[in-house]
């Protein structure tokens, strides 16, 4: 990665902070850590491919864990990851220039933090019919799916919450569709962009040891410990924070 305007270590430990934090509500975090890369300097090719690297660590162990505990409905999960894992590479796979980049995550992290404020309790009464079900599953993992490869999300902090939305799953298919989802998306988006930018491996390590411990943590206090609803409106706090951070910089 480029020169940042922050030491390894320090950043090292916000992301520690952040994983913890998202690993608590069944997240991966991708969208912090894209904002943190972006407000300290990291170019906009590098901040996908190193984002949706650490993703893959945070969720790797909840994916595992929600398919063991039975949570998985195949139904939900198939179409959904089906349309955005190759959605996902395309969106990858384009090389977007900086002046797109920026005001594009930007805006994602707005309709994040849009997401964690307006949308946590907003549900649809609909009764699905097969021939419309899939359809609508598959149109919702696609476009998400292509957003998030994009910019170097998972994805599944906006598809969990329109999955409930939406009436398409009750909260725990949808949190192990969300895991699921942000784990394939994940390795998809990144096999796409490692087409044009490989980042070097040995400097991001760090990062990924502080997210896989933060996350596991996290996990663990989050199933045991922690209010859902509060920790969610840290995250909320945290990402209007790096927004506003970020239109400074491009600014």
């Amino acid at each position: 990665m480029e020169q940042l305007l922050i030491s390894p270590t320090l950043l090292a430990g916000l992301f520690f902070a952040a994983a913890f934090l998202y690993g608590s509500v069944g997240l991966g975090g991708g969208s912090t850590y894209a904002a943190l890369l972006a407000v300290f300097g990291a170019g906009h090719r590098a901040i996908p491919p190193v984002t949706l690297t650490l993703n893959l660590v945070v969720t790797v162990v909840g994916a595992f864990h929600y398919i063991r505990a039975g949570h998985a409905d195949f139904k939900l999960i198939i179409p959904v990851v089906a349309a955005s894992m190759p959605m996902a590479f395309l969106g990858g796979y384009i090389e977007v220039e900086a002046a797109l980049f920026y005001p594009l995550l930007a805006a994602v992290l707005a309709l994040v933090a849009a997401r964690i404020f307006l949308w946590s309790h907003v549900q649809m009464s609909v009764k699905w019919n097969r021939s419309l079900r899939w359809p609508a599953l598959i149109g919702l993992g696609a476009t998400i799916g292509f957003v998030s490869g994009m910019v170097g999300i998972g994805g599944g902090i906006f598809l969990v919450p329109l999955i409930l939305i939406l009436g398409l799953g009750d909260a725990k298919a949808a949190a192990a569709t969300g895991a699921m989802f942000v784990f394939l998306n994940s390795a998809s988006g990144l096999v796409g962009h490692l087409q044009h930018y490989v980042p070097e491996w040995s400097t991001i390590a760090p990062l990924v040891i502080a997210v896989a411990a933060g996350g596991f943590l996290g996990a663990w206090l989050g199933a045991n410990r922690f209010s859902r609803r509060r920790v969610q409106k840290m995250l909320g706090v945290v990402v209007i924070i790096a927004v506003v951070l970020l239109l400074l910089r491009m600014w």
